[in-house]
């Protein structure tokens, strides 16, 4: 199999880290964390205008019809320049869309820029279970009623629609009886908290009053969500195993240039032999972690349910191991340095750090991996 990338992808490459060393330097970016918004129309059009925003769309809906090969290159990029818009958080629900067959018009939307999605799929007591619900969905004439509240959605008060699973039959941790929607983030009963994050991106907590909301507004079959909510989680987790080499490319790079800049004793410290052999542990720990974010990206649409389950989370686990070791080794060899926010540094490794904890910590996939069915035989 040939990993190497296309020439359309490495152009397509190439312009998303110009368009970041340009348009969203460090600095830059510091400033959009501190305002009201805590995001960037100027930037949210510059994603749509180089092609971000459409590259997942399919080509009936005014997109390129992108593969998951070609999400990893963007979301390296986006996380080499630790970018904060609401990009993982609408293309994941416009993965939602896709794989409904619903909604074509928002789809359309999205590859022009014009929509945000959140993705409303957490709540308090489900931790990483996101077949543990307890919002609800009840029927009403040709409509549904929602209750619930959901916690820590990402983008979810700059969003303009969320998707929003709920339960609508069945005990609380059943993964029968789960339906998923796409509401209008506006619509009347719904109230949003918005806060920043530790990373610098905004998240929300959201509540759901009596929300009306029409047949159409279902993306799954009623009750038959599960597989679905699945298949779209293990695809975001795609793509935040490539926003992390991405993150941990660039925090490798920065403290190598440390290393050759920092004196003691007169010489730079990269000269001193164990601090070479840290950084030759380092960029085996990111080898290791690109070669598992890419054999997830090539799996991820793969029929075979349980392969892709089983990559997926082998992937989540071994990048969060090595993003873990990386963003710790980066701040001890930057000192007292690599925890201020001075330094990108700090902020690299924020972002690792939350990175690992959504849909799914190590913890949560080395058990997932090890459920699934065939592992005991094949150990």
């Amino acid at each position: 199999m040939d990993f190497n990338l296309t020439q359309e992808q490495t152009q397509f490459a190439d312009a998303l880290r110009r368009w970041v060393e340009k348009d969203y330097g460090f600095e830059q970016r510091k400033q959009i964390i501190e305002s009201a918004e805590g995001i960037s129309d100027k930037a949210w059009a510059g994603l749509a205008e180089l092609g971000a925003l459409a590259l997942p769309v399919p080509e009936e809906q005014g997109g390129f019809n992108g593969s998951a090969i070609d999400m990893l290159v963007i979301m390296q990029e986006l996380g080499r320049g630790i970018v904060i818009e609401p990009y993982f958080a609408t293309v994941m629900g416009a993965e939602f869309l896709k794989k409904s067959g619903k909604h074509a018009d928002v789809l359309e939307q999205i590859a022009g820029g014009e929509v945000k999605l959140a993705n409303a799929l957490g709540e308090r007591q489900s931790r990483h279970d996101l077949f543990d619900i307890a919002a609800t969905a009840s029927k009403n004439g040709d409509g549904f009623v929602l209750n619930g509240s959901k916690t820590v959605v990402l983008h979810g008060a700059q969003a303009d629609k969320l998707i929003v699973s709920v339960r609508s039959s069945g005990a609380q941790r059943d993964t029968n009886g789960i339906s998923l929607f796409i509401v209008d983030a506006d619509a009347e009963g719904i109230s949003r908290r918005d806060y920043r994050t530790i990373d610098g991106y905004r998240a929300a907590d959201i509540t759901f009053n009596n929300v009306q909301v029409g047949s159409d507004a279902l993306l799954s079959t009623v009750d038959g969500g599960w597989e679905l909510l699945d298949a779209v989680a293990d695809y975001g987790v795609t793509l935040l195993c490539a926003e992390s080499i991405g993150i941990m490319e660039a925090i490798t790079a920065a403290t190598l240039d440390y290393l050759k800049t920092r004196q003691q004793f007169g010489v730079p410290i990269g000269k001193f032999q164990v601090l070479q052999h840290r950084m030759a542990e380092m960029f085996m720990e990111m080898e290791q972690a690109r070669s598992m974010a890419t054999l997830a990206a090539v799996k991820i649409a793969s029929d075979d349910v349980e392969e892709r389950r089983r990559t997926v989370s082998a992937a989540k686990a071994r990048i969060g191991q090595a993003a873990k070791y990386i963003g710790q080794q980066a701040v001890q060899l930057h000192g007292g340095m690599g925890v201020t926010n001075e330094l990108p540094v700090a902020h690299m490794f924020k972002r690792l750090t939350t990175i690992e904890l959504t849909l799914g910590d190590t913890d949560h996939h080395l058990a997932r991996f090890v459920a699934q069915p065939g592992f005991k035989s094949a150990a």
